[in-house]
C-alpha cells in the first residue's frame, strides 16, 4: 500500500500546473503586442516602461507637454537632477523619438526640446496617470486619517 502525504500531493499539483501553464504559453500565439527585447518575449507595457520609465523622464515631458524648454530651462524646473542626468535622459528620449533636439547656431549656441508627435501621444498616459495618483493620494489620506482616528480612540479608552 502507497502512503500518500499531502505535500506529494501538493507537489504533484504545483508540477501538473507549472506544465499546463508552460505548454499554454508555447502554444500561444504571439499577438502584435508581444515584441523581443534581448531575446526574450516582451509585451507593449514592458516597452513603453522602457521609453518613459525612471525617475525623471516622466517629469521632463510633463515640462514639455507645457511648451518648448531650454535647457537650463528643464534644469531649473527639475530639482535634484544633475546636468549629466538630464543629459542622459533627453538623449534617450530623443534616440527614442519622443523628443526634437532643435540646435540654433548662434553665439553662444542655443538649444530647444520639444515633443514630436510621437512624444505628443503620451499625454493621455500622463493624464491617467495624474488622474490614478490623484485617487490614490486621496484614498491613503483618508485611510490613514481612519487609522489615526482609531488610534486616538483606542488610547482614550485605555
Amino acid at each position: 500500500m502507497k502512503v500518500i502525504n499531502e505535500s506529494s500531493v501538493r507537489l504533484n499539483l504545483v508540477s501538473s500546473m507549472s506544465t499546463q501553464t508552460n505548454n499554454q504559453i508555447n502554444n500561444q500565439t504571439e499577438s502584435p503586442e508581444t515584441t523581443y527585447s534581448h531575446g526574450r518575449l516582451t509585451c507593449a507595457v514592458e516597452s513603453t516602461l522602457d521609453v518613459i520609465g525612471g525617475r525623471w523622464k516622466v517629469l521632463i515631458l510633463r515640462e514639455l507637454f507645457q511648451g518648448v524648454r531650454r535647457f537650463n530651462e528643464l534644469h531649473r524646473s527639475l530639482h535634484g537632477i544633475t546636468q549629466k542626468m538630464l543629459t542622459q535622459q533627453l538623449r534617450e528620449l530623443e534616440e527614442d523619438g519622443i523628443i526634437h533636439r532643435e540646435v540654433y547656431l548662434q553665439v553662444p549656441p542655443k538649444v530647444e526640446y520639444s515633443l514630436t508627435e510621437t512624444g505628443e501621444t503620451l499625454k493621455p498616459i500622463l493624464d491617467a496617470m495624474h488622474e490614478w495618483g490623484v485617487k490614490y493620494l486621496e484614498r491613503r489620506a483618508n485611510t490613514l486619517s481612519t487609522e489615526t482616528g482609531v488610534k486616538e480612540t483606542e488610547v482614550k479608552q485605555k
